[in-house]
This record gives C-alpha cells, structure tokens and sequence, in this order.
C-alpha cells in the first residue's frame, strides 16, 4: 500500500514539473496572426519614446502624414535579452533620432503597429553595427 502511495506522489511530482516547464514556452506567440507577413511598409520616423522591457521591447515613432499631420507607430522588437545579444541597448536610439523602418504591418485595423523590421538610419548605415539588420547579398 505504501508503495502505490510513493508511485502516485512521484507521478504527480513529475507532472507537476512538466507542467511548469511546458507551459511558459507555449505561451510565447508567433508573430503572424498579429503582423501581416504579406502586407510590408517602409517609413521614415523620429523616436518618441524607447520601452526596453520584458516581454518586449518596443521603439515609438513620429510618422509624417503625406498630408503634412503626424501620425504615431508602435515598433515591436525581440525580448530585451535577445535584442541584447544583436547589439540593442537603451541607449542605441535617442529621442529625436530619425530611423528608416522596413516591416511587417500590423493586422488590427486603424493601428499603426509594424514588427519583423529592417532599421537603418537615414543615410542607409545600419542602427547597430551587429549586422542584425543588414540583408543578405546577392554576391
């Protein structure tokens, strides 16, 4: 009797590790059904505001209207840690740095949401020197 209560405790144990460990890596979500694959933009903006933080960091920029207004777009980047490793910092853009954004649009209507970007800065160098966001040559 004492032994089916050792094996029962031991199987709840290990489900219960299981569970801890599955769970947080089904929680991360792709970026598909929240950014378009086949809808890509491109734009010059102003950084506004740098969030770097967990779960995500996010860069805020100023977009000029092609009528002249100002419209605001939210940049979706990697996990602090991850972008880290690329060369992002807190310090990589400063406010009233202008940035050239190349992504994929976000799917909810009337937002202004862009991930799985290229950035550059205007005269087409890239924003770190870590080539993360050059693309591959041809050559």
């Amino acid at each position: 009797m004492q032994s089916r209560h050792w094996l029962a405790l031991c199987a709840a144990a290990f489900l219960t590790l299981s569970a801890w460990l599955v769970i947080p890596a089904s929680a991360h979500h792709a970026s598909a059904p929240f950014y378009d694959p086949e809808t890509r933009v491109e734009f010059e903006g102003t950084v506004t505001r740098w969030v770097f933080r967990n779960p995500h960091a996010f860069l805020f920029l100023d977009v000029e209207n092609e009528d002249g207004s100002v419209s605001e777009w939210q940049v979706e980047l990697g996990a602090p840690v991850s972008i880290r490793r690329a060369g992002w910092t807190p310090d990589t853009l400063a406010i009233g740095q202008r940035v050239l954004v190349a992504g994929n649009r976000s799917r909810a209507e009337g937002s202004n949401g862009v991930c799985c970007v290229r950035m550059t800065r205007p005269d087409g160098r890239p924003v770190t020197e870590g080539g993360a966001v050059e693309e591959a040559s041809t050559q």
